[in-house]
């Protein structure tokens, strides 16, 4: 092996070992954000203590510290995942450009619900509720965008009128239905509260006229 050979295989070998530490180490603070998460989800926020989310994901409170510093930052890690989450999911809905209003309201809700309902929604929205006295900027920072994003699509049901009425009621909605399922230990069923929904936002856009705006008919 010339020397330039081994040289570079010098540096390769710290190199790969360097993103192998990485990589468990992404791994290991993945699964202590899941196992946070679902011990929220199964026990309440209470049960999220240091002590029990620790024995949960199995390691010690040191490799907490390391990773997040402490409880309080590892549950707006949650938060910050959660929210990052629903952003992509609303982000990537696609709503029909035409055809009757009821089907433009359809697609809407239906692809909004399962991003709120997704485990690391669920348990951010837990969270935001838990702290709500001592909420920081940052939480109400993505409470802020969240609405703006609903803002926006419900915008696009109807071209030309704001979508911050249409925002508020299906922010309202989704959080009553996620509210549903976190409080009952059975599969919480939502088609008929999501169709109840539809009808509605139909029904509201459809009018004659919605605040003094001309109404939008379906």
């Amino acid at each position: 092996m010339t020397p330039a050979a081994r040289t570079a295989r010098s540096r390769s070998v710290p190199t790969r070992r360097g993103e192998a530490r990485q990589q468990r180490g992404d791994e290991t603070r993945a699964a202590i954000i899941a196992e946070t998460v679902t011990c929220i989800l199964e026990e309440g926020f209470s049960a999220a203590s240091a002590l029990h989310i620790t024995e949960r994901a199995d390691v010690t409170w040191g490799v907490i510290q390391y990773h997040f510093g402490d409880r309080d930052q590892l549950l707006m890690a949650v938060v910050d995942e959660g929210f990052a989450g629903l952003q992509r999911r609303l982000a990537d809905v696609e709503m029909p450009s035409g055809g009757p209003l009821r089907e433009r309201v359809a697609a809407l809700v239906e692809a909004a619900w399962p991003a709120f309902s997704e485990p690391m929604s669920m348990a951010a929205i837990e969270i935001l509720v838990a702290t709500r006295v001592t909420r920081n900027k940052t939480l109400n920072r993505h409470l802020v965008e969240l609405n703006d994003r609903l803002n926006a699509l419900g915008a696009r049901l109807v071209p030309g009128r704001a979508g911050t009425d249409i925002a508020d009621l299906i922010w309202a909605c989704l959080r009553g239905l996620m509210l549903g399922q976190l409080v009952t230990a059975a599969p919480y069923e939502t088609r008929r509260q999501r169709k109840s929904l539809i009808d509605v936002l139909t029904l509201y856009l459809s009018a004659e006229s919605v605040f003094g705006q001309p109404g939008a008919g379906g």
